[in-house]
């Protein structure tokens, strides 16, 4: 299989927003990090792509197969998890197993209980009682209790404390190591990325920038940290901010030569200062104070 999952040409309208043109796809053993602001259109691709949002046009192919048409049969092998849990509240995680197993045909209780176990989840514990981490926790037991082979996953790690992320983190390299598992999830966290991820698609305001390796994406941009605030430099900024005792910003790779006669020295970007730059030179934002 050379893509476990394909998303071409989606398109979506609301009044005050849209998806345009967004494709993308994920092979098997990848672990995608989806990222952009807030409001980008993360969590509408991920609902279009489980059929939660009926898109206008475009195609979505899991496993070879057209989701349209297939999803019940790729809904069983899929893991999907939006940001918050809230149904059954009240259930108990043993309860909710056993509404859970009835909507997956390949529901393995021991696995499931295996994977609580390992996960340290308290199957007695109520939904509500379980903290932001132990709730993602739920879910990837879940997933991996149905065999899933794809992971679609909501903002998995927000509001998780820096070891409980860590452990979340570690999980996701895990699945994919074998049974040709491939991971999907959305975040604002982009040093998640940093430790997990072998893809990227970033969405600006419903469109898609760039999506393929996270190698290629970091290595397309160079960080320059300007001290001597020469003003020659200020032109060949994708984006720049003005701080107390420098000048910090982003370039393109080719432009290092540009750069380097005037004494400065870029360096390899993080995605975070990758995504802040690129963010602040597509809106401009500026404040009257």
């Amino acid at each position: 299989m050379d893509e476990i999952l394909s998303v071409k040409n989606l398109n979506k309208n609301y009044p005050t927003f849209s998806l345009k043109d967004v494709s993308f796809s994920l092979k098997p053993g990848e672990i995608m990090g989806f990222i952009g602001r807030n409001g980008a259109g993360k969590t509408t691709t991920l609902k279009s792509i489980m059929n939660l949002v009926h898109y206008d046009s475009g195609t979505v192919y899991a496993f070879g197969k057209e989701m349209m048409g297939n999803e019940l049969e790729n809904k069983q092998r899929i893991g999907f998890a939006l940001s918050e849990l809230n149904f059954y509240p009240n259930k108990t995680i043993a309860q909710l197993m056993g509404v859970t197993k009835r909507f997956y045909k390949n529901f393995d209780e021991k696995k499931f209980e295996e994977a609580c176990r390992l996960f340290k989840l308290d199957t007695r514990k109520k939904l509500e009682e379980l903290s932001s981490g132990m709730k993602v926790k739920y879910s990837v037991a879940v997933a991996l209790s149905h065999h899933a082979e794809l992971l679609i996953l909501d903002e998995p790690t927000s509001g998780l404390d820096p070891v409980s992320r860590d452990e979340v983190l570690d999980i996701f390299r895990d699945i994919v190591k074998k049974d040709n598992r491939a991971i999907l999830f959305s975040t604002h966290i982009t040093s998640d990325l940093d430790k997990c991820a072998s893809a990227i698609t970033y969405i600006h305001d419903g469109r898609i920038l760039y999506t393929g390796t996270k190698a290629g994406f970091i290595d397309a941009y160079r960080f320059v940290s300007d001290k001597s605030k020469n003003k020659k430099a200020i032109e060949t900024y994708i984006s720049y901010k003005e701080l107390d005792d420098r000048i910090e910003g982003l370039i393109d790779a080719k432009d290092q030569e540009a750069i380097s006669p005037l004494g400065l020295e870029p360096i390899e970007p993080d995605l975070e200062q990758i995504m802040v730059f690129l963010e602040r030179s597509k809106d401009n934002e500026g404040f009257d104070l």
